[in-house]
């Protein structure tokens, strides 16, 4: 199948790893972080550490939508599905997400009237068929699914649906990439930047990170080659002392990104204050509100929410995972108490989780990583 068949080519991949571990410093160790999930699985679905000399080392990064959505806003989530005239709307991957007060599927077994969509202008479909309830989209992602429920809202304004509103938890790559690098209990190389949102808002929003903090990043696609790819011109900037933004995913990104996506997210949301994170606390402008113009159409204005914020579980580690900290395995309840059946921590419920990589594709501890690389 063109377009894909050669990105997963078994020779191509060992010619890259040839040079990968050509191009890298004799004596030198190498950490890079991919920020999106979705590499995350590519890498271990593909065993593409495998291919990698020891000396270099991907990290997982907060780049999943689900993991970083801390349990209070769950929870505000769970208390406008209570309300009796309230029709809830979700992605499917949420509805497993553990708050303080359980989850989506233990609120709708105890009577919440909860749906799960796969698009916000399926929840508009349900609020058109439902006039007589209030219809609530809970939106989630970075600025990849962020123009759709800006679009919803569009939508519903022109057809005047008042009964329609979104509960907005939309996130911001680039803070969450800044607070990665303010931590003094990383050290990073090097980013591969995340594909998807940058199909959105381009290569250009990212040369702070090189000219401010001195990392080089290269935007990658998501097939095990363009991982490999990317590495190789990471390690390649670092031997020739560059530092800059590279787009290895030119197929698809843009430089500057989708114009008419980033002019309807502006014109919708704007900024919040300030944002909880789920093991990066909160970050200042790292999330989306919905702007007074469309205030009839955002849950926390209309219905309301508690706000109460909560801790989490002292025996997940997620936070740790998210910041790069720890590899999944090293968690103390990874694959033991928290599994995908019975999660403790989101980073193992996402289908675009971390430790839901690590579990499903076997890497369970060091020993069985090195294992495999050995068969």
């Amino acid at each position: 199948m063109k377009y894909v068949d050669e990105y997963r080519d078994a020779g191509a991949a060992r010619a890259l790893a040839k040079e990968i571990a050509e191009v890298c410093e004799p004596g030198r160790d190498y950490q890079f972080m991919e920020i999106c999930g979705g590499h995350t699985h590519t890498i271990y679905k593909h065993g593409l550490e495998d291919y990698l000399p020891e000396q270099v080392r991907l990290v997982h990064g907060p780049g999943c939508p689900v993991c970083v959505i801390p349990m209070g806003r769950v929870d505000d989530a769970i208390s406008l599905a209570a309300h009796d005239d309230v029709i809830m709307t979700s992605f499917g991957d949420m509805m497993r997400v553990p708050g303080g007060q359980g989850s989506f599927l233990d609120a709708k077994a105890a009577g919440s009237d909860i749906r799960m969509v796969y698009s916000p202008l399926d929840a508009l479909k349900v609020a058109r068929r439902n006039p007589d309830k209030r219809v609530v989209f809970l939106a989630i992602g970075f600025e990849t699914t962020t123009p759709s429920t800006a679009m919803t809202v569009l939508r519903a304004a022109a057809e005047g649906l008042d009964n329609f509103s979104i509960f907005c938890n939309h996130v911001l790559v680039e803070p969450a990439i800044q607070a990665i690098l303010d931590s003094p209990d990383q050290r990073l190389d090097g980013f591969v930047g995340p594909g998807h949102v940058s199909t959105v808002i381009g290569c250009a929003p990212y040369t702070w990170i090189p000219r401010d903090y001195g990392r080089p990043i290269v935007v990658s696609g998501f097939e095990p080659l363009d991982i490999l790819a990317s590495v190789h011109r990471l390690l390649l900037q670092l031997r020739e002392g560059r530092c800059e933004v590279e787009n290895q995913y030119t197929r698809v990104v843009p430089w500057d990104g989708n114009p008419t996506a980033l002019s309807v997210i502006d014109k919708v949301m704007e900024p919040r204050e300030t944002f909880e994170w789920r093991g990066l606390g909160w970050i200042p402008h790292s999330a989306l509100r919905v702007r007074d113009a469309y205030a009839a159409f955002d849950a926390e204005t209309v219905i309301g929410i508690p706000g109460d914020r909560v801790e989490d579980p002292k025996a997940c580690q997620c936070g740790e995972v998210l910041r790069g900290v720890l590899r999944p395995w090293e968690c103390k309840v990874f694959g033991t108490a928290c599994t995908p059946e019975t999660p403790i921590g989101t980073c193992m419920v996402s289908s675009e989780g971390a430790c839901a990589a690590y579990y499903n594709f076997g890497r369970f501890s060091r020993e069985r990583v090195r294992e495999a690389s050995r068969v």
